[in-house]
């Protein structure tokens, strides 16, 4: 690891012309376009490395750095061990034969893995994005220190004030505090315990008192929104649900008609399509499912992802993940930067 000190300073979120960071969402809606739109227009992009190959990430912040001049970060989920026994795995596969045969797809294998992590983090460091964030735990304190030598913005995503102050000892340089109200997965450290349910504003009171940059995250779609959370120390907020009906984004055709359609009209926690805590809109295979989905992530993930594949390949919102945060009635289409605008503090 190169142990020169970088040439420039590190990016700080705190510099943002627009303090808005469009959050990393895996599985397809975080696009190098997007990314590329957000920086450009004056807030903080984010790539999404989670369920890709560390060469398919590397050639993503290629095209995004073709695509635009302005900062961007790259989001990596930190693997952990697994916790799921193979016959709650096969309790769950059996339960799930039914909707199988209706999509007309085979379960998938459910593996565990470590989404490529070695590889990706040396990609992060032959790169030296502007910012580097991290999900689900923190990595080693080196590589947190091997990744500021080069130049790197570190952030961790905490969702309690234990969970924080131990990123912090890390030697993090900002925290994405992230709220209940957020959608898609929930970056608790712990994946067996459902995390605890003080608001975002209530996070950010409690962590006000930390030596670090605060990013809030969680049911962030106004300018309002925006404002209350910058209103309780954050210097920056971030959006997820927002983006997801942006022209840049990869959302699928389902996910989108489903944010607009109005049916929808409550969101959820859930850990019936990847053994995960994650928020999205309440549908007919959660509420089958929620009762006997077992935490074991990422078996589950790899488990339903054929399901899942075939259901948004279908136009099926009732059987795929329709990742989404408490404020998704205030969706809108449209390029990036016009969204940005309707976030803006």
């Amino acid at each position: 690891m190169d142990s020169s000190i970088p040439s420039t300073p590190r990016f700080s979120v705190a510099s943002l012309l627009l303090p808005v960071v469009q959050a990393p969402m895996a599985g397809g809606p975080s696009t190098p376009e997007l990314a590329a739109a957000v920086s450009t227009a004056g807030g903080l992009g984010f790539l999404a490395a989670g369920y890709k190959t560390a060469a398919a990430v590397k050639a993503e912040i290629g095209t995004t750095r073709q695509l635009t001049d302005g900062p961007f970060g790259v989001n990596v989920f930190v693997p952990q061990p697994s916790m799921i026994s193979p016959q709650a795995l096969d309790r769950y596969a059996l339960s799930l034969a039914p909707e199988a045969e209706r999509l007309g797809a085979a379960p998938g294998d459910p593996r565990h893995d470590d989404d490529d992590w070695d590889a990706k983090l040396d990609v992060l460091l032959e790169e030296a994005p502007a910012v580097v964030s991290f999900t689900f735990d923190l990595p080693d304190p080196a590589v947190v220190a091997a990744l500021q030598e080069r130049g790197v913005c570190v952030i961790g995503t905490v969702t309690s004030r234990p969970e924080a102050l131990r990123a912090v000892d890390a030697g993090i340089d900002a925290l994405c505090v992230q709220g209940p109200e957020a959608g898609g997965h929930r970056g608790t450290f712990d994946t067996a315990r459902r995390p605890e349910d003080e608001s975002l504003h209530g996070l950010l009171e409690e962590l006000a008192d930390l030596q670090v940059p605060l990013i809030a995250a969680g049911g962030i779609a106004t300018g309002d929104d925006a404002r209350a959370a910058l209103a309780r120390g954050a210097v920056a907020v971030q959006a997820g649900t927002a983006f997801l009906r942006a022209d840049e984004a990869g959302t699928k055709a389902a996910h989108r008609t489903a944010l607009a359609s109005g049916r929808f009209t409550t969101t959820s926690v859930t850990r019936s399509f990847s053994g995960r805590n994650a928020r999205g809109l309440y549908n007919e295979f959660m509420r089958r499912h929620d009762g006997e989905a077992p935490y074991g992530y990422p078996e589950i993930h790899h488990l339903t992802a054929p399901l899942r594949a075939a259901a948004a390949a279908a136009g099926d919102p009732d059987s795929m993940s329709l990742w989404a945060g408490t404020g998704f009635r205030h969706t809108v289409e449209g390029p990036a930067a016009r969204i940005l605008a309707v976030l803006r503090p």
